[in-house]
């Protein structure tokens, strides 16, 4: 259940950087052990991530989407597929799943759009501003593999 602790924890930071109106569905796995533990995980997850438990008799969700367990599938506004995220790209712990979720809120590719929330350009200029900022950082701080620490070392005798 951590995934859905790092999840809430993810969507809250995208809802206080403005991203808003994202819908999160976190799909329960057909087996029957995580059909027992559904419960756990609803309680896991705040009432803004719907958890969707799949029945045993219809065809498999992942299957369907030609996903699997632990995988996530991005959408823009329009309801169209922008990034499909495996493992290892999927775990929270990484950068790809938050970047990727800022990417589909903040692309236009089909104009002006009504499903587009009102403020969306200064929204997206933001973080715009603040990845060019960190490359900015990155790039003055420089990592130079050939350097070397020099520091002065006590010795102690032995025992």
């Amino acid at each position: 259940f951590t995934f859905s602790i790092r999840l809430e924890d993810l969507r809250v930071k995208l809802e206080n950087e403005g991203l808003v109106n994202i819908s999160y569905v976190v799909v329960n796995h057909q087996g029957t052990q995580s059909q027992r533990k559904f419960h756990l995980l609803k309680e896991s997850v705040s009432d803004y991530i719907t958890v969707y438990q799949q029945d045993e008799q219809q065809a498999d969700v992942w299957t369907t989407l030609n996903g699997n367990k632990d995988d996530f599938l991005i959408y823009d506004r329009c309801g169209r597929l922008v990034y499909h995220l495996g493992l290892p790209y999927s775990f929270l712990s990484f950068q790809y799943v938050e970047e990727s979720i800022k990417i589909a809120y903040c692309e236009n590719k089909c104009g002006n759009c009504s499903y587009t929330e009102p403020d969306i350009d200064d929204v997206c200029e933001n973080i715009t501003k603040k990845a060019d900022e960190k490359l900015a950082e990155i790039e003055l701080n420089p990592v130079d593999q050939h350097s070397h620490h020099h520091h002065r070392h006590r010795h102690r005798p032995h025992h």
